[in-house]
């Protein structure tokens, strides 16, 4: 009988340790593992896209409140003019990724081309909405090999005139400004008279790239040292078998190389055409036609904060030396968009939506000259602050 129980008690005990030492083991890899996550350089880590795509959708301040349940330090913070969050619609929103106030949301999933709308107006100008946000043309791969006859047939106007050389500031021979197309070859249907449609409007020389070096010698007769890029991204697609929509990628290696070369660069611009109609794209000015201007962020790059600061202060002067030359700032991101314009290269990047399809070059002269005057003080003045700083 003594002998029975001791077997039964050795059996008993012999299972316990198992389990103690699975638990025990279990426990010992599950400190490494998070160990290993929560140390490893963030290149290497591992992610989920779904729950970053969660949290992402989700109000920060929601996580403030949650927090604020349990911690009453928290609820200091949570700021005075937001309301409390009522779990059921955030959880919904967790669950199904559907937004209760946004139809974009769920329209989104259902009508193709929708994801198109899939932004955030943060300064809209006058008469911007989602209606008329800027449309990036996408042509075929043979509309653009195709040669259109350009027709060029208007005077350009003056360029500003520079100050006295005494009251001059310059750059001093440093190029501080970087201006690119990625859809270098948007062109402009006044100057394509084959072409009928968006669509078609593309040519190898007569493109945005002429705007480009307008807005670099006006931002120049500033005293600021400006490069316009005239690279053909578009024989880069070819010359690497890409697509269109391959142009971000193969304008990036264009602009990181620039920027490894040259260390006086500080601003880098990224011009392209709207496809949006005239009477969207266009503004008077005391009786002239100025090409209007929309600034896109891309809100999934590191640099968004500081891009954005550009953006919104450069529109906002813009607006108050030329009443309605700019329609405002957009910053885009999410399923079916960039989400980074290559902007993480600089923190002073930013993604130019300059004229329509439908303006001619004189007007886009007009809006490349009046950025450059707008730039130019905004410029000279963070100099003069960076001056003052820096003696003190």
């Amino acid at each position: 009988m003594k002998l029975k129980l001791f077997s039964q008690y050795r059996k008993w005990t012999k299972k316990l340790y198992q389990r103690s030492s699975l638990v025990m083991i279990g426990t010992i890899l599950i400190f490494l593992i998070v160990g290993m996550l929560t140390t490893i350089h963030p290149a290497y880590r591992i992610s989920s896209s779904v729950i970053h795509q969660w949290t992402k959708e989700i109000d920060s301040s929601a996580f403030l409140y949650l927090f604020a349940m349990e911690n009453r330090v928290f609820k200091e913070a949570y700021p005075e003019e937001s309301q409390p969050v009522e779990m059921i619609p955030l959880l919904f929103q967790m669950a199904t990724k559907i937004k209760p106030d946004d139809p974009r949301s769920l329209l989104g999933r259902e009508l193709p081309g929708f994801p198109i709308y899939n932004s955030q107006i943060i300064v809209a100008g006058e008469g911007t909405d989602y209606t008329t946000l800027p449309i990036e043309s996408s042509p075929p791969m043979d509309v653009l090999e195709k040669e259109h006859q350009a027709k060029v047939d208007e005077e350009e106007p003056e360029l500003p005139e520079p100050k006295e050389e005494e009251d001059r500031l310059t750059t001093e021979g440093r190029d501080v400004v970087f201006i690119y197309s990625t859809h270098n070859r948007e062109s402009f249907l006044p100057h394509l008279p084959e072409a009928k449609s968006p669509d078609e409007a593309f040519h190898p020389e007569v493109n945005i790239t002429l705007v480009n070096q307008r807005l670099a010698k006006s931002l120049e007769s500033y005293g600021i040292g400006a490069i316009a890029d005239k690279t053909d991204i578009y024989k880069k697609l070819l010359k690497n078998g890409w697509n269109y929509s391959q142009s971000y990628q193969a304008s990036r290696t264009v602009v990181s190389s620039v920027i490894e070369n040259n260390s006086d660069l500080q601003f880098v611009f990224d011009l392209h055409r709207d496809a949006q109609p005239r009477d969207i794209t266009t503004r008077s000015i005391n009786g002239k036609d100025y090409a209007r201007l929309m600034f896109i962020i891309g809100r999934e790059n590191p640099n968004y904060e500081e891009n954005l600061e550009l953006a919104t202060t450069l529109n906002e002067r813009l607006n108050e030396k030329f009443p309605g030359i700019s329609r405002g700032v957009e910053a885009k991101g999410g399923p079916g968009n960039n989400g980074v314009y290559n902007q993480d290269l600089s923190s002073n990047a930013i993604l130019i939506e300059f004229g329509g399809v439908e303006n001619r070059l004189n007007e886009l002269y007009r809006t490349a000259d009046a950025l450059a005057e707008v730039f130019s003080e905004y410029y000279w003045q963070a100099q003069k602050v960076n001056a003052t700083e820096g003696d003190e």
